[in-house]
């Protein structure tokens, strides 16, 4: 990957001198292919700590591929990814040229960002504290009683208080998925990536899911959620993005994006969801 395709930072202070939110994800003309599929086109993204972004698009579209690409789970073939000001996935060499980091310093790079999957992901031999405490405890080093203490203030935050001892396959989808955004959350994350995290689950328990999305939102949390569920975003996003064929179509706030498309492609897409 050549240096010339890397972008600075984006700056925190506007031309008149007002501080603005720090950056906590900046992302500019990345691209990703797979063989000979260019699966992301040149995506620019930048996110602003406690700003809440909805990725909205079909199926194919890169959604997914760009939140992998925001944490390193997938390597950009040309661009760059910032989060907390890191450049994620490579360090740059005194004389410009580019080195992959190994998997060390690239999982350390992870901890920053929290990442709640499709599925749930969790450890079926371990009962929920203990799913939530590992990484803390093995990665971060917390101490087991402040781990725990804290798992248990995640439980609480997500409904769960009563299930600490119970097992996964003892928990319903939707309570699996909220221990899967308690465990993310353990991690102290800079942000939090969704990709589509109520797409695996029971109708009926959609809304226990989004309830909690919602209520990090409230609560300040920087997040990015890849998802179709349209009116979750209408509610919660500042701004809502919409993808198809590895790029940006559209992107601005709820009431301009979903309410009121200018695209072609945008609308055709909220007609068949919404």
């Amino acid at each position: 990957m050549s240096s010339s395709n890397l972008p600075t930072t984006a700056a925190t202070e506007s031309a008149a001198g007002t501080p603005e939110k720090t950056v906590i994800v900046d992302a500019q003309q990345v691209c990703k292919r797979f063989g000979g599929n260019l699966v992301l086109r040149g995506v620019n993204m930048t996110v602003h700590e406690g700003e809440v972004v909805c990725i909205l698009g079909p199926s194919g579209s890169g959604k997914s591929t760009f939140l992998r690409c925001l944490n390193g789970l997938e390597t950009i073939d040309a661009g760059r990814v910032d989060v907390d000001g890191q450049f994620i996935g490579y360090e740059q060499l005194p004389d410009g040229r580019l080195r992959e980091l190994q998997a060390k310093p690239l999982a350390k790079q992870r901890m920053e960002t929290g990442m709640v999957f499709q599925q749930f992901n969790l450890y079926p031999n371990m009962k929920v504290l203990d799913n939530i405490t590992l990484a803390p405890i093995k990665a971060r080093g917390v101490p087991a009683r402040e781990a725990k203490a804290d798992a248990r203030r995640l439980l609480k935050l997500v409904g769960l208080q009563d299930k600490e001892d119970a097992y996964p396959k003892q928990l319903s989808g939707g309570q699996q998925q909220r221990v899967a955004i308690a465990r993310a959350l353990a991690m102290k994350p800079k942000v939090m990536l969704f990709d589509e995290p109520t797409s695996a689950l029971d109708p009926e328990l959609v809304g226990e899911v989004l309830n909690v999305i919602k209520e990090l939102a409230a609560n300040g949390m920087t997040m990015i959620v890849v998802t179709h569920e349209i009116g979750f975003a209408r509610d919660v996003a500042d701004r809502v993005i919409f993808m198809a064929d590895g790029v940006i179509v559209e992107e601005g706030p709820p009431s301009q994006v979903i309410d009121h498309p200018t695209h072609e492609r945008t609308r055709n897409f909220l007609a068949r969801h919404l």
